[in-house]
């Protein structure tokens, strides 16, 4: 797969009924562009990224702010339909861009959130997802000098699908392959293959019972198999389910 290739990474969004609508993913649509704020607190890169969001037609960046305390009152003032944050902003320096995306799925979960990171870090990837992968990207900085490549992202979440950085699923996937000359999923029987299918569209285990005609015990018993054949026995449930589509995406995409 080309470096920055995000094709194969992306997850569809559900329609209402809760069935993944058709391709892995969505082609986002709307008469009007792409209403954007973004948070760098880097001068130099929020300066480069305003730059490259107005070669774009699909684009209108409505807001740019340094800080978490800045982003809260550019999101409430202009109503955005995503945005783009960095990991780590002042006043802490640490977590800022999770924060506003964990805050945005509560207050507005319509928004798109796409967060940017220096480093390909599975732990913040996962934190990032743990409320849901719908409407939230993970980009290493490295990647958005490519405007289409961003342009990509943004179109993804804010049409409610999701992309992950290339590099962040090879870190997560890259200590079992290595140990193993065979897939990870080559372990799986086909029943639990399809319940991860499910997984990876983001339904619960009542969803996947009433999609596969299975009782709500036996969707329970596959995912605990599918867990501990990926060896993710002891991870916390949210993180496996996670970290389970990932592989599973992983695979898929080679």
């Amino acid at each position: 797969m080309p470096a920055g290739d995000f094709s194969q990474w992306c997850q569809p969004p559900l329609s209402e009924g809760g069935k993944p609508l058709t391709g892995l993913c969505l082609a986002y649509s709307r008469q009007v562009p792409i209403r954007v704020v973004l948070a760098e607190d880097n001068y130099l890169l929020r300066e480069g990224l305003t730059q490259l969001l107005a070669m774009s037609d699909e684009i209108v960046l409505v807001a740019s702010c340094g800080d978490l305390p800045d982003l809260e009152r550019a999101i409430a003032d202009t109503n955005p339909d995503v945005v783009i944050t960095d990991i780590r902003m002042p006043p802490t320096g640490t977590d800022e861009g999770l924060q506003a995306a964990h805050r945005l799925r509560g207050e507005r979960p319509e928004v798109g959130v796409v967060v940017l990171s220096q480093f390909a870090e599975p732990d913040y990837a996962l934190a990032l997802l743990e409320d849901g992968a719908a409407g939230r990207a993970y980009l290493l900085k490295e990647r958005v000098s490519d405007i289409d490549q961003l342009v990509r992202a943004i179109r993804e979440v804010a049409s409610g699908g999701s992309v992950i950085d290339p590099a962040v699923v090879e870190a997560l996937v890259s200590s079992r392959t290595a140990a193993r000359q065979s897939s990870p999923l080559a372990e799986l029987t086909p029943r639990e293959t399809e319940v991860l299918s499910q997984v990876a569209q983001g339904r619960n285990n009542a969803g996947i019972a009433a999609v596969l005609s299975l009782t709500d015990r036996a969707v329970e018993k596959h995912i605990n198999a599918i867990f501990s054949k990926l060896g993710l026995s002891e991870e916390p449930d949210t993180h496996r389910r996670v970290k389970a589509t990932l592989v599973y995406l992983a695979e898929r995409g080679h």
